[in-house]
């Protein structure tokens, strides 16, 4: 019989998080990757965003990709080398995460170029909260009703920046929370491979399958030809996207998934504040409302874990 979801009597932690950290740390190691991973994405978010006001989107993808597979594989070979062989086991989950890296990615970039950094960034933090929800139902974790009811309060909160039947609610409200959906199918399937796949390599296949996926629709968008400041920019995108791509598979890694994925919320100060000065976008009240309570639900889970596990 499956394990119910909700459980009103819960009083120890998850299963699916219920084992101790590999080694002393991992929590910490944890959550300064995705600290590190989050200012990564969010400044090549930042800088794609800026550049393609004036290049096609899909060119700009497949110029910086190539700059990100080039630093992954000097990471790899820093590292004595990459291996691209992957074990049969690990197949279905590379194929997994590389469909929602490549949905999450042409999702959201679609929606950047159309929306306030700020606002998409406050949309994509119920992503742990939606992880959170997914590894319940996928692994048979059991939520007490408090974490459920976080979990609500927190999907609240995105309603309330999207504001669903007004006028800042569109189409690509709709595309971020696709991205979103994807980004937690990324994640979800990351958290499934043995620890004999090197990260590296996990982010190289990643890397090609977006890169390609770029060229392959810049046919159809047209290309431009781009200035030394589009290339240098480009280069600042990918050196990014790199410490992104290789500090998010590893966070997803090391430590357990309720402690690390929350410090996602990093992010959406650096979005702000690079909104602010880059682009002069300021959020409004409804964005900071809900936002309030995304961040604040995801805030009260990493309390109630300490509660569960660390406090008895």
């Amino acid at each position: 019989m499956r394990t119910p979801i909700i459980s009103p009597i819960r009083r120890v932690r998850p299963a699916s998080i219920r084992s101790q950290p590999h080694h002393s740390g991992d929590n910490l190691r944890g959550a300064v990757l995705m600290c590190l991973s989050m200012l990564g994405f969010t400044c090549n978010d930042a800088v794609m965003k800026f550049v393609t006001q004036d290049m096609p989107l899909y060119q700009a993808i497949a110029l910086r990709g190539i700059v990100v597979i080039l630093g992954i594989l000097l990471i790899a070979w820093r590292e004595g080398g990459l291996r691209l062989r992957v074990q049969p086991g690990a197949r279905w989950p590379m194929l997994l995460r590389l469909i929602g890296e490549l949905g999450s990615t042409l999702l959201f970039l679609n929606a950047l170029t159309r929306m306030a950094i700020g606002d998409l960034s406050a949309i994509m933090q119920s992503l742990p909260l939606v992880v959170m929800l997914a590894g319940a139902w996928f692994f048979g974790e059991t939520l007490g009703w408090r974490r459920m009811t976080a979990v609500l309060v927190g999907l609240l909160g995105v309603l309330i920046i999207l504001r669903p039947g007004s006028d800042a609610f569109g189409i690509w409200s709709v595309v971020a929370l696709g991205a979103m959906v994807m980004v937690a199918l990324r994640d979800l399937a990351t958290r499934t491979f043995g620890r004999e796949v090197p990260s590296s390599t996990i982010a190289f296949y990643t890397a090609v399958g977006v890169t390609a996926t770029g060229f392959a629709l810049s046919l159809g968008q047209g290309w431009i030809t781009p200035s030394l400041s589009h290339l240098l920019l480009l280069a600042l995108a990918g050196a990014f996207l790199t410490v992104g791509y290789v500090t998010a598979v590893s966070a997803m890694r090391v430590g357990e998934m309720g402690y690390v994925a929350p410090f996602r919320y990093t992010s959406l100060l650096a979005a702000i504040i690079l909104g602010l000065v880059v682009f002069g976008d300021w959020p409004d009240l409804w964005t900071w409302v809900g936002s309030g309570l995304v961040v604040g639900a995801g805030v009260y889970t990493i309390w109630r874990e300490a509660q569960l596990g660390w406090g008895r």
